[in-house]
């Protein structure tokens, strides 16, 4: 489709979304931010600014991924899974009260059950072994650092 149309949004989000889907969390942030600068005050820039603050957690640079999940949070509110992301974030950064906070709303604003544990939380995806393993040292980590149990 971008050989059709350069400016076509939703094909530069999709890639993105899917290169960090498949765990090549370093080709996500091109893609996506494209698609912020191509129309920056779009009604699903918040949906965009917590995959791009997934990539950057999953890299490693927490610092990143804080800001950007805090710009989706901002953007939506009542949406739980950032809200876990953003808590999982806040613990591996160090902030353990912020990340309980957003732990314990993200748990309140779920309408399932899965994030009350992290085996219902797995028990959910199926990840390509290369994001598998990064899930594992980022998410899951600052999940259980937050308080999230195991069953």
């Amino acid at each position: 489709m971008l050989t059709l149309n350069r400016n076509f949004l939703p094909a530069y989000f999709h890639i993105g979304l899917c290169k960090l889907l498949l765990g090549s969390v370093e080709e996500t942030v091109p893609f996506v931010e494209r698609a912020v600068r191509l129309s920056p005050n779009d009604p699903d820039i918040g949906f965009w600014s917590q995959v791009i603050g997934r990539a950057y957690f999953m890299e490693g640079r927490t610092g990143q991924g804080v800001m950007w999940l805090e710009k989706a949070r901002g953007a939506n509110p009542a949406a739980s899974f950032i809200r876990a992301w953003l808590a999982s974030a806040y613990a591996l950064d160090g902030k353990g009260e912020r990340a309980a906070t957003e732990l314990a709303e993200a748990q309140r604003l779920s309408s399932t059950d899965h994030l009350s544990s992290l085996a219902r939380l797995t028990a959910l995806g199926s990840w390509t072994p290369k994001a598998r393993t990064l899930l594992e040292a980022t998410y899951f980590a600052g999940l259980r650092k937050a308080g999230m149990p195991e069953k």
